[in-house]
């Protein structure tokens, strides 16, 4: 914790909603933080698959694709740009050396640049997930909301940003967290449902 009280947020973090975030960007999402420093963070959502298939937007990187193999709503800023995240297996190896086209964000995960040949970095990678736009805050805007009670701030698995079911990401994340946050995972969506 820091002195304000805030849970400290780092890179490779995840911002779980809770539930009284009700902002339809980020209601029941699950958000990995890509970049956090004294200008503010950003950040993916997670769970929030569209229906438009990476084959149509970005032929060239179909193959490196996980499933589904769609692109994500990674938030509501930029959502006319894409912006990937990858997992190299050449990090584990020599973590002093990235392949071309791969920044290194932490672990064997990295941003992974688009406009690079996919001949040249596609076979060091093991994962990928491509997003149209991202998530950001400004100056103190994240911690604000974190003191508020709109964010849980969790560790993240590589299984979380790349495993096959992300609709269920939310509950997932949650339920393997200790005491109350693993009973939080079985709230419903609507709780006068309840």
């Amino acid at each position: 914790m820091s002195e304000s009280g805030v849970a400290r947020v780092e890179v490779g973090d995840l911002l779980v909603a809770t539930p009284g975030l009700l902002d339809p960007n980020f209601e029941r999402s699950v958000v990995l933080l890509l970049d956090t420093d004294e200008d503010g963070a950003l950040g993916v959502v997670l769970n929030r698959p569209t229906t438009v298939a990476v084959a149509e937007i970005l032929p060239d990187w179909v193959q490196r694709v996980g499933a589904p193999d769609v692109l994500f709503q990674g938030g509501p800023v930029s959502t006319d740009s894409a912006l990937a995240v990858g997992a190299s297996m050449t990090l584990g190896t020599d973590p002093n050396v990235e392949p071309v086209g791969f920044r290194r964000l932490y672990d064997d995960v990295g941003i992974v640049d688009l406009d690079a040949p996919t001949d040249l970095i596609a076979p060091a990678l093991t994962h990928l997930r491509i997003f149209a736009g991202y998530a950001g805050w400004g100056v103190d805007q994240l911690r604000e909301e974190i003191g508020a009670g709109a964010w849980y701030v969790v560790p993240s698995r590589t299984s979380d940003l790349f495993g096959d079911d992300p609709l269920r990401l939310w509950e997932r994340v949650l339920r393997r967290q200790p005491g109350e946050l693993a009973w939080v995972s079985t709230r419903p969506v609507d709780p006068t449902m309840n």
